[in-house]
């Protein structure tokens, strides 16, 4: 099986513009540990930041396959904010929180690990036993067909 790229990216940005065509806020979740995360520490609670990533909130606003970067305000002074994909852990609407929650690359790990194939049935057709087979269907009774009218 060929290696594929994270499809986190893509699902972000496609979240993001759902939202935004809604008439919705879009609300990030970053992970602030991540050493490629630049933000504004003074906000980080519990490892996390929440950005408000609205376009009326931004400006000089990309998002692309590696990441989001843009330029907001924070206590009134202008900041340049970036972060890689992989740093976003979720995506929401402020209005209602609809939105999706990004799996970690730990969690990815484990899942997208390949298992080994299970074995459901008879290896081949030697194995298997005609007389197991007791969902072969009763043929019908030959002769000449007939109909009843029902009053």
């Amino acid at each position: 099986m060929t290696s594929m790229t994270s499809n986190q990216p893509y699902l972000l940005r496609a979240f993001y513009e759902w939202i935004v065509d809604n008439d919705l806020t879009p609300y990030i979740v970053v992970d602030a540990t991540n050493e490629m995360v630049e933000v504004p520490l003074e906000f980080v609670k519990d490892g996390q930041i929440v950005l408000n990533v609205s376009p009326s909130a931004c400006v000089n606003f990309s998002l692309d396959l590696t990441g989001l970067s843009f330029q907001a305000r924070f206590g009134g002074q202008p900041r340049r904010l970036s972060m890689p994909s992989e740093a976003i852990m979720a995506i929401y609407a402020r209005e209602n929180g609809a939105g999706t929650v990004f799996a970690t690359e730990e969690e990815m790990a484990k899942t997208s690990k390949p298992s080994e194939p299970q074995a459901t049935g008879p290896a081949s057709i030697e194995d298997v036993d005609a007389s197991d087979n007791t969902d072969a269907p009763v043929p019908p009774k030959k002769g000449k067909p007939t109909l009843k009218v029902i009053k």
